[in-house]
């Protein structure tokens, strides 16, 4: 099987600045996989450096067997990858559902959801899709900003900090939503700072620290491997 993402001795820098350190990452496809580890670590570096948005980058970027490194971000995303930023980039003069319509299809053999499959998994997004962007809360631009790139037709999400200061009630209708994704054969990394969110979605774990991989697991092994957790994350 090949795998939705094989990142192998992957270095990223930001001008000067050498921020990932020979980074190995695979994610099989329908999986969903989490990135842990303190702020500062690397972890969404490593998305943005999957995506071309950082400065110089080497080693191998590997998406459905195409080998990503050297190609430009608009590139990247035909591949059929869908960038959530912890910023969301969602526009304050367009309403909720000119903000969703606004990405173009990609051309691949995975179809975008429609606007009526997006409404039923986000019901919140229907009541509001004539509001500005801006007027929105935090979670309904967060549902938003995923809900953008699963119109496109990009099966890999990289979605990062998606639930950092929300509300718990919105942060499990995000979790709901990974799980219905997941059901659907999406596959998912996730940054997440938020462990108890991340924890029951994700079938591996990948820890990050000083812009390097030291722990990799399975969710199976979770809770053996908490004691290391709590060293390198104050979990």
């Amino acid at each position: 099987m090949t795998a939705a993402l094989e990142i192998s001795k992957l270095q990223a820098w930001y001008g000067e600045s050498h921020i990932l350190h020979d980074v190995n990452i695979s994610v099989n496809p329908g999986e969903v996989v989490t990135l842990l580890g303190r702020n500062g670590a690397g972890r969404s570096t490593t998305l943005r450096a999957i995506m071309g948005l950082t400065g110089s980058r080497q080693g191998s970027i590997r998406i459905n067997g195409n080998e990503a490194i050297g190609l430009p971000t608009h590139k990247v995303a035909h591949l059929g990858v869908g960038y959530c930023p912890e910023e969301r980039g969602i526009f304050s003069s367009l309403s909720a559902e000119e903000n969703l319509m606004l990405p173009p299809a990609l051309k691949t053999d995975g179809k975008g959801m429609s606007v009526e499959e997006i409404y039923e998994m986000f019901p919140n997004l229907k009541e509001r899709r004539n509001s500005q962007g801006t007027r929105l809360s935090g979670g309904e631009q967060q549902m938003l900003a995923v809900a953008r790139i699963l119109r496109t037709g990009a099966r890999l999400l990289l979605l990062d900090e998606i639930s950092e200061g929300l509300a718990p009630v919105i942060v499990q209708g995000l979790a709901r939503m990974i799980k219905t994704l997941k059901a659907k054969g999406y596959t998912i990394v996730m940054v997440e700072q938020n462990f108890r969110f991340a924890a029951p979605l994700a079938d591996r774990f990948y820890v990050m620290e000083h812009g390097q991989i030291v722990e990799t697991f399975a969710a199976s092994e979770l809770s053996a491997k908490m004691p290391v957790l709590n060293q390198l994350l104050g979990v």
